[in-house]
């Protein structure tokens, strides 16, 4: 963050500039307009640097009623406050001045000690609310970097347990970013934003993390398995829902798992919901999921082509998903082939 040590002063009689610049000059850097279209320029330049923006009303060009609009409609308000110096009196002016967003109101003919304690009152105030955001973005941070460790970890479990690389987990994860990007470009009833994907991204890793408690000997068979041992198998979504759900954190996290063999019609498991009664992180990781299984070659099974894989996952072959999903699929087909071509890292 950068030092706010400038006081941005906007009026068009020079002498108010010149009386307001006398107050300030010995403790802040001095910017100054004479009008409002000036002072946005400046505010656009500097805005990282003002501490706070002195503004007369009544200004040939653009007036300090519409400056006052312009800031809170670009969020500069929230940025930077703002002192209304004006000779108008009046309620209504007042009133107005506050309902744009002021911060204070000062009356001219005004006295420079009070002008300069009021001032100083608001710049502290400011200060003291970029701080605490400062900090809390900061924690903020730290949690997610501490839980992107908690991820990798896991995800370093699932791979010791599993026959699968820890090249799947890589790929569910960028499979499912390309995937959620195509879905915030083409479905925005879904509420998908950049941190969204991020976090679902990285959750991707944790899918399967239910499967350390399936034993070894139905983990890893290369023959088809019997009835009561699929059933085992059946029962890890549950089981890393059981594990995540205890961790704050996590407990999204924890809904994606639980669904993520979850089928648009209704006939996955494990409480067999149907189109978007599934959350749309548990569908993506769901088709990222199959996509990878059919093009990685396994115990039980040849590595399929791409284009085949695509062909079996629009045909059925694999259950049904949701047909918004299907389109992004087709759309990103050679995008997913050129990943599955590229240098592993």
């Amino acid at each position: 963050m950068r030092q706010r040590d400038t006081i941005l002063i906007v009026d068009d009689m020079e002498i108010n500039r010149v009386i307001l610049d006398g107050l300030f000059q010995e403790e802040y850097h001095l910017l100054e307009a004479e009008n409002g279209e000036q002072a946005l320029l400046l505010l656009r330049q500097y805005h990282e640097n003002i501490a706070i923006m002195l503004l007369d009303v009544v200004m040939p060009v653009m007036d300090g009623y519409k400056v006052l609009q312009e800031m809170g409609a670009n969020g500069l308000l929230d940025e930077v406050p703002v002192v209304v110096i004006t000779a108008d009196n009046s309620l209504e002016g007042e009133l107005r001045a506050f309902d744009l967003g002021a911060s204070d109101i000062i009356v001219k003919p005004f006295e420079p000690h009070v002008v300069k304690r009021r001032v100083h009152n608001i710049i502290e105030l400011y200060l003291h609310k970029h701080n605490l955001e400062d900090m809390v973005e900061q924690q903020a941070q730290k949690l997610r970097e501490s839980n992107d460790v908690l991820v990798d970890a896991l995800s370093s479990v699932i791979e010791y347990r599993s026959l699968e690389s820890g090249q799947h987990i890589k790929r569910i994860r960028l499979l499912t970013q390309v995937l959620l990007e195509e879905v915030c470009r083409n479905c925005p009833e879904y509420g998908l934003d950049k941190k969204k994907i991020e976090v679902i991204a990285s959750a991707s890793a944790l899918h399967d993390i239910g499967k350390i408690a399936v034993p070894d000997s139905v983990l890893r068979k290369a023959e088809p398995l019997t009835n009561p041992e699929w059933e085992e198998m059946r029962r890890h979504p549950v089981t890393g829902y059981e594990i995540l759900r205890k961790v704050d954190d996590f407990k999204e996290i924890a809904v994606l798992v639980r669904h993520h063999h979850e089928r648009w019609d209704g006939r996955g498991y494990p409480d067999g919901l149907s189109g978007d009664q599934i959350p749309i992180s548990a569908q993506v990781v769901a088709m990222a999921d199959v996509y990878d299984a059919l093009v990685s070659k396994r115990v039980y099974k040849d590595a399929y082509a791409p284009d085949v894989a695509v062909q079996m996952i629009l045909h059925g072959d694999c259950g049904a998903f949701n047909p918004l999903l299907l389109e992004c699929l087709t759309d990103l087909q050679d995008t997913f082939k050129a990943e599955l071509a590229a240098p592993e890292a």
